[in-house]
């Protein structure tokens, strides 16, 4: 059987087409426009480029208003018309369809109140070009907001989801999945019984109609319990078990779907799906749809993560069903889309995240060496997903356990410095090697904003070693950029940098912190901790803590440069109204304050400075603070401050007890926090032992 001909005009040719005066010229114009642009992204930015979108949109609008023309005066409109109607329709649906450009493009030409014009056609076929093309426009985020707190305008949505026409149908609840936002209008559509006629559409609605009502039932119920209980009670029929049944269904697609919406159920609303069937069956599910070679393989990672994410039990049950094995199976496939390495590599650092078991079979099946290697590939995506997997699987509960421990020890038998343990945990020395440390240094100064971050977080867990090898990451240079990024544009990269700092030198010798001292320079850490950004203060204050610990040398730290660094944290702890910061600052002057009589002077000038007014010293509102944390901090520097074996701690009692801070101190003897109990009785005690009762 011979070939159909094909034409294929140029795009300039088809454009010259189009502003033809006749019919049927324009007709196939448009056609071939279609044709050449559908799934080819290339093509449509070559259309773009010419203006073919407006010239459309033009043709779209005038056809409309002939049909107009012919039903004010009573005539057949003409064949070839609705004809161009559909295909200007479906040309501008298939610029829109998965390309923001396009859609923007659409939206500009001024096409969209025409394409709705076109659902009160009376011609079937062009009601249903316009409903696709409007929702090619309602998968992007483009598209226009719809207010559904307006009833005129949940009329329409409702006259749509209650139309045979299953492109009209699927229109209302795209519509509603790109536009629900807000608590507001997801009781509103509820109210509307909205829901109740989604979930007819589960129960017998086309397979476009059940994925388009499992999107839009996803958007009704995120983070909102009220609605989730509403539905789930017995104002609908079997609402749950829709949803479920929908897990067996025969199209992927579909399944995917009812397990996202499922997973937006249990997040909003803890206590319903408890099931482990349920459980179960979501994981195996999502599992098995790593497989499907297209879309749905590719989001499959992401549900999972949804999933389990900070769900020990979810974990755990992964874990049995051999998540971490077929994740590691389907990274060493290679040649992955982007999308679908993204997401398993951050399905992976869920899944380590929390158990030590799966952080264990992470490296014995040495997936590592895999993630590694996907910190160098062309997508800032997945280099982000593989520094986030590092992070998550560098860390060790046993480590953690071992960590708190020692911090234990440290604050009662060492009761004169206190130490910022790292939250996040290294697995002892196993990742300082160069296989992971230079290629995680190198993305310091990646491109992309989102790698750098990411970047500082793995290295700031990777950093936190016990042992010698921190030599391995100042050879490679990494602590000279960190000190460079901390002076970065962007507050979370200055944040994350020092952050990985104040890791860096945790339990540190002191010719180390000597050595990233002399990089950042006291004028630099003292304009960090009056940084505009509260994040910034924190965790340059939190540097400080750790910089000055362990030994007397480095307390001199904060007098370099006419004591700027000390100047600081007294400025920002009478200032601040944020208790992370009050912490920080608190336990740095605690550290100071573990040093010689002139480092505690220095340490009292700071908390009760001479020019001060007659207002409450801010540490009389830090011992009363709800935080037991920042109670604490400033109750240990007291413990520092007055100290029995100090020649003059008796004065600096004198001084405290003048300022009402003793007398609060007495008050907190019943302390609900075992820490600020323990170091209450220390401080009363050493009260007592210079006569005061």
């Amino acid at each position: 059987m011979p070939s159909a001909t094909v034409n294929n005009h140029r795009p300039s040719e088809l454009l010259s087409r189009l502003a033809s005066s006749e019919p049927e010229v324009k007709l196939r114009a448009l056609r071939e426009v279609k044709n050449q642009i559908i799934g080819n992204r290339t093509k449509k930015l070559s259309f773009l480029k010419l203006g073919a979108v407006p010239a459309v949109a033009g043709i779209l609008a005038d056809s409309a208003d002939d049909v107009i023309d012919c039903n004010n005066n009573n005539c057949n409109v003409n064949n070839n018309i609705n004809n161009i109607l559909v295909q200007s329709a479906a040309a501008l649906g298939s610029f829109a369809c998965g390309f923001d450009a396009g859609v923007q493009a659409v939206l500009d030409a001024g096409a969209f109140p025409n394409l709705l014009r076109l659902l009160s056609n009376s011609n079937e076929k062009v009601v249903d070009a316009g409903a696709r093309a409007l929702r090619m426009i309602y998968q992007s985020k483009l598209a226009p907001k719809y207010d559904f707190l307006q009833q005129k305008n949940m009329e329409f949505l409702i006259s749509l989801l209650n139309s045979e026409n299953e492109n009209v149908s699927g229109l209302g609840a795209s519509i509603i999945t790109n536009s629900c936002e807000t608590s507001l209008e997801q009781k509103a559509l509820f109210d509307a019984g909205i829901l109740r006629r989604l979930n007819s559409l589960l129960e017998c609605g086309s397979l476009s109609q059940k994925d388009a009502s499992l999107e839009s039932l996803a958007s009704i119920f995120k983070n909102n319990s009220e609605v989730v209980s509403k539905f789930a009670g017995p104002e609908i029929e079997r609402p749950l078990g829709s949803i479920i049944d929908l897990l067996k269904d025969r199209y992927p697609r579909t399944r995917l779907l009812a397990c996202m919406c499922l997973i937006v159920i249990r997040s909003t609303s803890p206590n319903l799906l408890q099931d482990i069937g349920i459980k179960s069956k979501l994981i195996h599910i999502l599992i098995e749809l790593l497989d499907d070679p297209g879309q749905v393989g590719d989001e499959a990672p992401f549900a999972f993560s949804s999933l389990i994410a900070q769900k020990e039990d979810l974990q755990k049950l992964a874990l049995e069903a051999n998540a971490i094995d077929k994740l590691h199976h389907h990274l060493q496939k290679g040649s992955l889309h982007p999308r679908r390495y993204e997401g398993i590599l951050l399905a992976l650092a869920d899944m380590c995240s929390k158990l030590e078991s799966c952080r264990s079979k992470f490296l014995s099946l040495q997936v590592l060496n895999l993630v590694t290697d996907a910190l160098t590939v062309d997508s800032a995506d997945v280099r982000t997903a593989a520094c986030i997997c590092l992070k998550s699987v560098t860390r060790s509960i046993k480590v953690c356990n071992v960590g708190n421990s020692f911090a234990v020890l440290v604050l009662i038998f060492n009761a004169n410095r206190a130490y910022e343990m790292p939250i996040q945990n290294l697995s002892a020395g196993y990742f300082i090697n160069e296989m992971v440390v230079v290629p995680l240094v190198q993305l310091f100064l990646d491109p992309s904003t989102s790698v750098q971050v990411a970047a500082l977080g793995a290295i700031s867990n990777v950093v936190v070693d016990f042992t010698t090898h921190k030599c391995i990451f100042v050879q490679c240079g990494g602590m000279k950029q960190l000190v460079q990024l901390a002076t970065s544009m962007e507050s979370a990269v200055r944040s994350n940098a020092l952050w990985a700092l104040k890791n860096f030198v945790f339990l540190a010798d002191n010719r180390l912190k000597e050595s990233v001292f002399s990089e950042l320079t006291a004028s630099l850490l003292s304009s960090l901790i009056c940084d505009p950004e509260p994040s910034v203060q924190e965790q340059a204050l939190a540097l400080v803590r750790n910089l000055v610990d362990g030994c007397i040398n480095s307390v001199e730290f904060m007098f370099a440069e006419d004591g700027l660094i000390l100047g600081a944290i007294g400025r920002q702890l009478q200032s601040t109204v944020k208790a992370e910061i009050g912490i920080q600052g608190m336990y740095a002057l605690c550290n100071v304050a573990s040093g010689n009589e002139f480092h505690k002077e220095a340490v009292m000038h700071q908390l009760f400075p001479q020019m001060v007014d007659k207002n409450q010293s801010f540490m009389i509102n830090f011992l009363q603070s709800n935080d037991s944390q920042l109670r604490t901090a400033t109750v240990w520097t007291i413990v520092n401050l007055t100290c029995r074996s100090s020649p003059g701690a008796f004065g600096r009692l004198v001084k405290l007890r003048n300022a009402g801070i003793v007398s609060q101190i007495k008050n907190m003897v019943n302390d609900p926090c075992v820490d600020v109990k323990l170091r209450v009785r220390t401080v009363l005690g050493q009260s007592m032992a210079f006569g005061d009762n």
